[in-house]
């Protein structure tokens, strides 16, 4: 039967034939990044990575970039051309990378609810180093952003709602709200769309998160159309939620198309663009890359697709990142984001309860959902 085990388990051996780069290996191509070093007590157990360019200042931006499943932060950089982009345009990144300790499958802990409420498990690590960050390089207190694929979206979903007051705005790729799932059943379920609770319920969850009140991160999101990893169902449950928080239309104020592909906007009261969403037609699980051409970006790798249009291009030219004086023809984005203050197997059938079991937990294992 559709969405049954059997499919559950298919789409999770399907996943775990995707080939991931070894934790201190060398990626494809080199990496610019460099270790964040101590930055706290660190309660998730997770390592960071930084790049600062030459021409930093006092002023850069600090974007935060949560690679998906199967990924290191050397990987994801590598795919999605985020320190090709902050070299040239002069601001500082952040990776918080997922170890095999914490996670198999090298995804974010976005299921487990230790791991994702405010001061506490991955959040909090996340947390600290954005703060270790901030020290050692001055950076602005509202020129802050996050953003990530498949479990890393659903990470950055998590800091947002955690922490919305430490962000200027969020891009969430193929991703999932905050708060769906609080236990591995939960997560396979609100991965194929189901279980989603309401647009008013799941913006409950979030103001519950903090004691923020007012001033959220404005939100891009991401999602393929043939997404068969997590249901494109999740974009429109994203938007819903924010959507309540920002108190906007349910229908966007803007309709268009960019590089090809269909964009939404909805504004706010002061006619700023809270929340946007790009729809990758024909798209399948991973992050959005264009890389051909003079203004090609990132390398096509697992879970990195070049359907020709770039998400780290784009996003950063939301959040007003890319200097117009060093390259004035980077990027015409549509609809500017403004900035807060300033990829089936078939399964054998097992023929025994324990062979159900076993099946069980190796999927879960080799997708990342269970310790």
């Amino acid at each position: 039967m559709r969405n049954g085990l059997g499919d559950t388990l298919n789409r999770l051996k399907s996943l775990a034939k995707v080939q991931s780069i070894r934790p201190g290996s060398t990626p494809l191509g080199s990496t610019k990044l460099t270790p964040l070093g101590d930055f706290g007590s660190n309660p998730g157990a997770l390592t960071g990575w930084v790049f600062v360019p030459p021409h930093a200042t006092a002023s850069s931006p600090l974007v935060v970039v949560l690679h998906g499943c199967t990924q290191t932060a050397a990987g994801y950089d590598h795919g999605s051309g985020w320190s090709e982009l902050a070299e040239r345009h002069g601001f500082i990144l952040l990776f918080p990378e997922q170890t095999r300790a914490n996670n198999a499958n090298l995804c974010f802990n976005w299921f487990e609810p230790g791991d994702t409420c405010r001061d506490g498990g991955e959040a909090l690590s996340i947390r600290q180093m954005i703060a270790a960050m901030v020290d050692r390089h001055s950076i602005g207190s509202t020129r802050i952003f996050v953003t990530g694929l498949s479990a890393g979206g659903a990470m950055t979903s998590v800091m947002l709602a955690c922490y919305p007051e430490l962000f200027a705005g969020g891009a969430i790729i193929a991703g999932l709200p905050y708060g769906a799932a609080a236990s591995v059943p939960q997560a396979f379920e609100r991965m194929r769309g189901q279980g989603l609770v309401s647009d008013a319920a799941a913006a409950t969850r979030v103001r519950r998160a903090s004691t923020h009140l007012h001033d959220w991160p404005t939100i891009s999101v991401w999602h393929g159309t043939a997404d068969m990893t997590v249901s494109q169902v999740n974009a429109d449950a994203i938007i819903g939620q924010w959507r309540d928080l920002h108190g906007v239309a349910d229908e966007p104020d803007r309709e268009d198309r960019v590089d090809g592909f269909p964009h939404r906007a909805w504004l706010d009261d002061c006619g700023r663009v809270a929340i946007e969403e790009y729809r990758i037609t024909g798209m399948g699980h991973g992050t959005p890359l264009a890389t051909a051409g003079d203004d090609g970006l990132g390398a096509a790798i697992p879970h990195m697709l070049d359907v020709g249009i770039s998400s780290t291009r784009h996003i950063a030219a939301g959040w007003g990142l890319l200097d117009t004086r060093a390259r004035s023809a980077e990027l015409r984005p549509a609809s500017p984001l403004p900035q807060r203050g300033d990829t089936r197997a078939t399964v054998p059938r097992p023929t025994s309860a324990h062979g159900i079991q076993a099946t069980i937990e190796a999927a879960l294992r080799s997708a990342g959902l269970m310790r």
